[in-house]
């Protein structure tokens, strides 16, 4: 009876920490929108940046938030099977919310960026998951 609870207890404490790096890219995902919000206003171009370069920049940028999130203590996703999901699956949830994000957004009359579509809200969450993943 005590292995089964200790084998319970071992696989939510598997779940938790899967859902806490979901959480943790979430929230640097939204912190770099909302940097960029703030940043895009003064460099506002009457012609938009190419999507190759858009597309390069968020890589870079989720590169970056990847590397600044290794900052944080070693809590999360540290079996090797978790740590291969959550580099499947994080982006996709991730640019899957920024999708809705960005739909919302329109349907308030929002100004959107490109951060608010699927493809560069994967792209970010790939990147920061992929630097998590070499580093960790």
């Amino acid at each position: 009876m005590e292995i089964v609870f200790e084998l319970i207890l071992s696989f939510f404490g598997y779940l938790l920490q899967f859902f806490a790096e979901i959480l943790l890219q979430g929230i640097f995902e939204a912190a770099a929108e909302l940097g960029l919000r703030s940043l895009v206003e003064p460099f506002r171009r009457p012609k938009p940046i190419s999507p190759f370069l858009a597309t390069v920049g968020y890589v870079i940028y989720g590169g970056i938030a990847g590397a600044i999130s290794l900052q944080i203590p070693q809590m999360f996703v540290i079996a090797h099977p978790l740590r291969v999901a959550n580099l499947i699956i994080t982006p996709i949830a991730c640019g899957s919310f920024m999708a809705w994000l960005g739909k919302y957004r329109e349907k308030k009359g929002t100004p959107t960026i490109r951060l608010d579509t699927f493809m560069y809200g994967y792209l970010f969450a790939l990147s920061m998951a992929a630097v998590r993943f070499i580093w960790r």
